[in-house]
């Protein structure tokens, strides 16, 4: 994960600067694949555990969903003891937290429990995007910092990928030393989140001072560089009133379409190993195996999709093609036989995963540079409350009609009014004229980063890049 540094920065700052891509940028990465992997891993627990403790699928689908109010709620309170303890001890924090809770997950015997490891998952996990991305702010410059947090988010689309084929091969433990195979996938994935944190806390610096690893020409160049773009976005940095964007009905669509990609996203992210399932005479690891074909394609189609939108300059058309495409592969699933509906739930996939990247820069454009801190810390707080929604629902859904079916059929609706709705906004497109300004310029935040993200970071994020989408 190397960097071509540009010529603008002395060569003592190229060379800090590729340095920092060899040797904490890929840190970063796995960081996030495991993340990830601890957040959605219980979709491919969940017959094994319903059936053990005794869960319905309402109540799985409420532990699924439980985790994002936890995240939304203690997001912003991360940041501020992450500004006092600095990134390198809250990093490590976060990782050893969650993994401990992730681990504990292993012994869930109630719905109570249950709830609440889920819940305290999201408070030991809050905080640890925006922690990431104050920690590029203090060690790279302005054009290098969007390429990083692009390599960064990749890692929730390899977790993606990884998840399904690990956690397959560990349910199928069940029954050594006694304990249920959905035990030994919570117990050794959770486990591995410790460790990581532990070698975090080994090869992460606090600053760039205490960095062994860089010259002191190196470390000297590469601050003055640093505190020189700081110092000017503290001259130019303000806030603007959320109730303020709450009244530009733009920002109303922009916050609803967001908020049904994440419906449709974490719907398909819990439930797809059931529905994949449910083709039958399948082991656990074949299960895992066929559940990350689906993300390999989209993994595919968020490259060819931010290229083609690059390409095109013309974000919503896009956008409404990914999300048409994601409802009817959805739509698709409900009537055709298993093996087909795993196709067809590839192409959901396809739609729904690359829309999020897509999405991101129609805002972007719309928004004036100023108002853009403020208004993508908005729509992300709201949008992922769609995590919580999707798996509460569907399990709700599962419940009453016995079926996945009925969900799928909503999933259709809500991709299909979502890519209805794309053709009532401005922005996305290269001759759009930005609407909503604010007095004093401000940068923009992150996409993926919560209110609290934007007031400590304020940095320029992966949107718009191909491969790159919200956490």
């Amino acid at each position: 994960m190397s960097a071509a540094v540009p010529e603008v920065h002395p060569p003592a700052v190229q060379s800090a600067v590729r340095k920092i891509f060899r040797r904490v940028v890929p840190l970063f990465f796995v960081m996030f694949v495991a993340n990830y992997m601890d957040r959605v891993n219980l979709g491919f627990a969940q017959d094994q555990l319903r059936a053990d403790v005794g869960l319905s699928a309402a109540a799985f689908g409420l532990g699924a969903g439980i985790f994002f109010i936890a995240y939304a709620i203690f997001e912003i309170p991360s940041n501020m003891l992450m500004e006092r303890f600095g990134a390198k001890v809250w990093l490590t924090r976060i990782m050893i937290s969650w993994g401990v809770v992730a681990t504990a997950m292993a012994f869930v015997d109630s719905a109570a429990l249950f709830y609440a490891l889920r819940f305290l998952l999201g408070v030991a996990e809050a905080g640890f995007f925006p922690a990431v991305i104050y920690y590029f702010s203090r060690w790279l410059p302005d054009s290098h910092r969007g390429r990083a947090t692009g390599i960064f988010l990749m890692g929730s689309g390899t977790a993606t990928v990884v998840v399904g084929p690990l956690s397959g091969a560990l349910l199928e433990m069940h029954g050594v030393w006694g304990h249920a195979g959905w035990q030994w996938m919570f117990f050794i994935e959770g486990v591995f989140s410790v460790v990581l944190g532990l070698v975090v806390y080994r090869f992460l610096d606090s600053g760039i001072d205490t960095a062994d690893w860089l010259t002191e020409q190196e470390k000297t160049e590469l601050v003055a560089v640093i505190d020189a773009e700081q110092d000017g976005r503290d001259s130019a940095r303000a806030q603007m009133s959320r109730w303020k964007l709450l009244a530009d009905p733009q920002m109303l669509v922009f916050l609803w379409i967001y908020f049904a990609i994440n419906v449709a996203l974490y719907a398909v992210t819990f439930w797809l190993p059931s529905i994949v399932a449910d083709i039958g005479d399948l082991s656990e690891f074949q299960v895992g195996l066929l559940t990350a074909v689906p993300w390999l394609c989209a993994i595919a189609a968020v490259y060819v999709s931010g290229r083609i939108s690059d390409r095109l300059g013309r974000r919503r058309p896009v956008l409404v093609a990914l999300l048409l495409l994601g409802g009817a592969g959805t739509l698709l699933a409900v009537f055709v036989s298993p093996w087909l509906g795993l196709g067809a739930l590839c192409l959901a996939a396809m739609g729904f995963k690359p829309a999020s990247p897509v999405f991101w820069t129609i805002p972007q454009s719309y928004l004036d540079a100023r108002a853009a801190a403020p208004g993508i810390a908005l729509i992300n707080s709201i949008g992922n409350l769609g995590g919580f929604v999707a798996p509460t629902a569907f399990g709700l859904i599962e419940d009453a009609t016995g079926s996945t079916k009925a969900g799928l059929v909503g999933l259709t609706l809500v991709g299909f009014l979502a890519a209805l709705s794309v053709l009532c906004v401005r922005g996305g497109g290269r001759n759009d004229r930005r609407r909503v300004k604010a007095r004093p310029a401000v940068t923009p935040a992150a996409p993926g980063t919560s209110p609290g993200a934007a007031r400590v970071a304020g940095e320029p994020g992966a949107a718009g890049r191909p491969g790159a989408a919200p956490a």
